[in-house]
């Protein structure tokens, strides 16, 4: 099947997905309901099921909706002429703000590793993401002597987790030390992007 662009979405399709983000990430995937969307909408709920025939579907939908900027514009920043470290610094700048702006996915990637982990990585590919692009650029620059003998993977897996823990831990690590304020620990997670940043370049510095 073919992906549709943003561009190539019908009006009612987008309405239809920024609902489903919103209450998915308000409520999680088993806490919302296709009514919940539909009402989220401003639609019928046999509309949204014209659409989108399960919740499941949508789920995807949404998944495959918010990587739609983010994955060109990492591959973008991967075949540039930047240094390695800015490579990074921007990869961990994009990779933050998708997260902050989906918070649903760290979630739903967890259900999904447990639950189906071969329709995850059939949904991954669906976006367009490709980590063989990565993993090749960081070899280059590790043969080019621009980083240490670092294995690529352990390269990706740290700046994936350290990104991507934060959020997923949102709802633990916001109470224990934040005593629950949210706008401390909106401020806390945009510091990460330069604490993770500083972490991940000292660790690969020839």
């Amino acid at each position: 099947m073919v992906k549709k662009s943003e561009g190539d979405l019908s009006s009612t399709e987008n309405r239809i997905l920024d609902a489903a983000k919103k209450v998915f990430i308000a409520k999680g995937f088993n806490g919302t309901s296709m009514q919940q969307i539909a009402t989220e909408a401003g639609i019928h709920k046999s509309l949204l099921h014209y659409y989108f025939r399960s919740k499941d579907k949508l789920f995807t939908a949404v998944f495959v909706y918010a990587f739609q900027h983010f994955v060109p514009q990492i591959q973008e920043i991967l075949i540039s002429d930047a240094s390695v470290s800015l490579k990074i610094e921007r990869i961990i700048n994009e990779y933050m703000d998708m997260l902050m702006q989906n918070e649903f996915i760290p979630s739903f990637i967890l259900h999904e590793i447990n639950r189906d982990p071969d329709r995850l990585y059939e949904i991954m590919l669906h976006t367009g993401i490709n980590p063989s692009i990565f993993l090749d650029q960081f070899t280059i620059e590790r043969t080019k002597g621009n980083m240490r003998q670092v294995d690529p993977r352990h390269l990706l897996v740290n700046i994936l987790s350290l990104c991507i823990f934060p959020i997923a831990a949102r709802p633990l690590i916001q109470r224990v030390f934040f005593s629950n304020d949210n706008l401390a620990y909106n401020n806390f997670l945009r510091e990460r992007k330069s604490v993770v940043t500083k972490f991940i370049i000292q660790s690969i510095q020839v």
